[in-house]
């Protein structure tokens, strides 16, 4: 393991590469990484990084993203198969045909989406700026929200709008148990429960805090004195875990009885081998149609433009 570490660092150095990892990653892909992050954060490295080649490790939307925002550099996922479920749920054809028929309507589509669902948005957002992006608009703006329903439902919420909303979920968002995370709270009274905008309404309604990863994390490092309960995918206890040490984190558990946390399979096929290999190969590499490129870099761009001024 070693061993393989030190060559994807060779490589690396030698290749001028910049290594980008969610945080629902896999620890090592994490800790070799030189920049974790959620969506938001991603997007604004890739957008500004001097590196010849960026390798995106997480899925392909995140890759195409990166690729959007800096069309001159070369884009690398370790597995081409990293895709998303929440992307896949809004296919670019039909959201294109339900925007047309809505006129009158400013579209809002959160990150996880392909870049052809982008080229037909007006600004996109992530869990971290959402809420505020969505504010920025007078209240009485029509709104098209896609493609997370329960993201999309969290925000009416907060915020009092009424916006139409494309249904769409993630699948492992989906699938936490709202009878197990009760029973966790009975056996851990003291626990605080984070949880996901992405998760089901009956799911954050037990949750003592709602927030993006990169907001649960904050949380977290803040009061590290809590025990957690955390209702996301549990590729981000490894970056709580080593931010509060004698923490304890525990995985809200899914519904059915595979195991005790909840994991995606698109996240986890990246791996350290096919890192070195993606490294090594040059290969796969992201590629986005230039038209389809030229159109959703504009809303990507202003979501990075607001997020900017408000400090997000």
């Amino acid at each position: 393991m070693n061993e393989l570490v030190e060559s994807i660092r060779k490589l690396k150095e030698e290749k001028n590469a910049l290594i980008l990892a969610h945080y629902y990653q896999r620890g090592e892909i994490q800790d070799i990484a030189d920049y974790v992050g959620d969506s938001l954060a991603l997007a604004q490295w890739a957008a500004k990084t001097d590196a010849d080649i960026i390798v995106m490790c997480g899925v392909h939307f995140m890759g195409e993203t990166a690729k959007i925002l800096s069309p001159d550099k070369k884009v690398l996922v370790p597995d081409m198969n990293a895709g998303c479920s929440l992307a896949d749920s809004c296919p670019a054809d039909r959201f294109e045909r339900f925007v047309k028929e809505h006129p009158e309507y400013t579209v809002v589509s959160y990150v996880n989406t392909t870049a052809a669902v982008k080229a037909v948005t007006d600004v996109v957002v992530t869990s971290t700026n959402a809420r505020q992006i969505v504010e920025s608009f007078p209240e009485d703006e029509k709104i098209i929200f896609g493609p997370d329903q329960n993201l999309g439902n969290f925000i009416n919420s907060v915020t009092g709008r009424n916006m139409l909303l494309w249904d769409g979920a993630c699948h492992v968002h989906e699938k936490f148990s709202v009878e197990k995370i009760v029973e966790l709270k009975a056996a851990h009274p003291e626990a605080v429960v984070l949880a996901h905008p992405e998760c089901k309404g009956a799911v954050l309604r037990l949750a003592d805090v709602v927030g993006s990863t990169a907001a649960l994390l904050k949380y977290a490092v803040s009061h590290p004195e809590k025990t957690y309960i955390v209702a996301t995918e549990s590729g981000i206890l490894h970056e709580m875990r080593k931010k509060c040490p004698n923490t304890e984190f525990i995985p809200a558990p899914p519904s059915d009885e595979s195991c005790g946390c909840n994991e995606c399979e698109f996240m986890r096929l990246n791996t350290l081998e096919k890192l070195y290999e993606c490294l090594k190969n040059e290969s796969p590499e992201i590629k986005v149609d230039p038209e389809i490129a030229r159109k959703a870099v504009k809303p990507i761009q202003r979501m990075l433009e607001i997020s900017e001024r408000l400090k997000l």
